[in-house]
């Protein structure tokens, strides 16, 4: 393919939904894998629902998951600006050339007439849509009108009849009956354009060649078909998004869990797990590969469009889970450290021994999925109360074999001047032959006395964390205490 260009257009509303970053996610992947170009664009037309700070963390937040935009606000390209309230004479240019045309027209219908228009077809089994008042209003009475200072909106004039087609790489051919359209404004009283008419103007002017967004615009696409039959335009290729749903099938919401990729970020998710995850919501590479873990190389390697499904996807958050955590599990020591710091110094960890943080990294990274599992997994190197809460661990000691190790054990760190993992190792070796106790009867009890759980960090390296003095007190807690 080639002059592929294709755009992720959200409004500045608040963080990024997690929808949102599948949908910039597939277009990022589409640019990249056809040499093309990802364009940004703010579309903060609607100036009530505007939060301050919301660009910044729109760009924070794909700075940190590695999406990265070719034209933007932040590095505009040659057909800015990239921000629609920018852009407000270009849209009252075409507007005007609509309603000239006679293919839009003014409407004055107070919110009050509308409500009632609304009520009134609802109570005959209708559905409410804007019933075409205005539609053939003479043009120069709507000029006085206007010209008073009278309040108004521009609408669309859909076609009464026949019908409008949809091509759609996801949906396959989609036919809308124009019967069932309302006209559509395209411009509000407060001289914004609405998303219909903006989003095709800048499409178009932004040599848009691929439309790819969510599910729910598709309704709203056959406006926009008209739109550019309207003004003459090819049509750029439309592809809708598949809908992403929780465990019960129900859409996505914030209701039944986190839906901001800011939420995910605090839980402690890695961006390659977030992405890796998200790309597999609605898209799968094709073939008989039963392979989940992809670099982002990889999936831009195997994506296209035509592999996107048309079921809504279920946002299963164990497998999230799971992934993320063999994402901690691959790192290398220096990059878990790091992802992991913010985390150790939550849960009281003093992060100026980088030496001891790092071991303990190392030691909880096998048990941990997410950066929020950190605090439980390092309560045991904080915490100077052995505290053995299972039933299980607590059966362990009741062993006969379980007092002869430990004391033993105890006997023999009492002698020593350090203990590491090389000493840790060889006292074992010697209770061993000494005591003739052999597997889970020898390790399993001092595991319990001094992680107060059956299984856990590996053992030498607790043992090293902690040193002769903490192990020797927990040996002498458990013995005390549960012995």
């Amino acid at each position: 393919m080639s002059d592929i260009r294709v755009r992720f257009a959200p409004s500045p509303t608040g963080f990024v939904h997690i929808g949102s970053l599948r949908t910039a996610l597939y277009n990022f992947l589409f640019a990249r894998k056809h040499n093309g170009k990802f364009i940004l664009r703010i579309e903060d037309t609607d100036q009530n629902r505007l939060v301050e700070g919301a660009i910044e963390n729109l760009f924070r937040t794909f700075d940190w998951v590695g999406i990265h935009f070719d034209e933007s606000t932040r590095n505009e390209g040659d057909l800015g600006p990239y921000q629609q309230s920018k852009r407000l004479d270009i849209y009252k240019k075409y507007v005007d050339q609509l309603v000239n045309d006679g293919k839009a027209y003014p409407c004055f219908a107070t919110p009050d007439e509308l409500e009632e228009m609304r009520q009134q077809q609802v109570a005959r089994g209708e559905d409410p849509k804007y019933d075409g008042r205005y539609r053939d209003y003479p043009a120069d009475k709507a000029a006085d009108r206007i010209k008073s200072g009278e309040t108004y909106v521009v609408r669309l004039k859909v076609p009464l009849e026949g019908e409008t087609i949809v091509n759609d790489v996801v949906r396959g051919t989609v036919t809308f009956q124009n019967s069932n359209l309302d006209d559509q404004v395209i411009l509000k009283s407060d001289g914004f354009p609405t998303y219909h008419l903006a989003n095709v103007v800048d499409d178009y002017l932004m040599k848009v060649s691929h439309v790819i967004r969510g599910e729910e615009w598709l309704p709203s696409t056959p406006k926009h078909v008209i739109l550019y039959n309207y003004f003459g335009w090819p049509l750029p290729q439309f592809a809708h998004l598949p809908l992403l749903l929780n465990s019960d099938r129900s859409k996505l919401s914030k209701r039944q869990g986190d839906v901001a990729v800011e939420d995910y970020i605090n839980k402690g998710y890695t961006a390659e797990a977030l992405i890796n995850f998200v790309s597999l919501l609605g898209w799968s590479p094709g073939d008989s590969t039963n392979q989940e873990i992809f670099t982002m190389d990889e999936l831009i390697d195997s994506f296209s469009l035509e592999n996107v499904n048309k079921s809504g996807a279920v946002f299963d958050t164990s497998k999230l889970e799971w992934m993320n955590g063999t994402y901690i599990r691959n790192m290398d020591p220096d990059k878990l450290l790091n992802f992991l710091n913010p985390f150790l110094e939550k849960a009281g960890i003093d992060i100026t021994d980088k030496e001891m943080c790092q071991k303990i990294a190392m030691a909880i990274r096998p048990r941990i999925n997410t950066g929020n599992d950190v605090a439980a997994a390092v309560k045991i190197f904080i915490s100077e109360e052995l505290e053995i809460a299972e039933q299980e661990a607590l059966e362990i000691l009741k062993e006969e074999s379980a007092k002869v190790v430990l004391e033993t054990f105890l006997d023999k760190i009492s002698t020593i001047g350090t203990l590491d993992q090389s000493v840790f190792k060889e006292i074992m070796k010697e209770i061993q032959k000494e005591k003739n106790i052999k597997g889970p009867f020898l390790w399993k009890p001092v595991r319990v006395a001094i992680t107060a759980t059956e299984s856990g960090p590996d053992l030498p390296i607790v043992i090293d964390i902690f040193g002769k003095d903490k192990v020797s007190s927990f040996i002498k807690q458990a013995l005390n205490k549960y012995i």
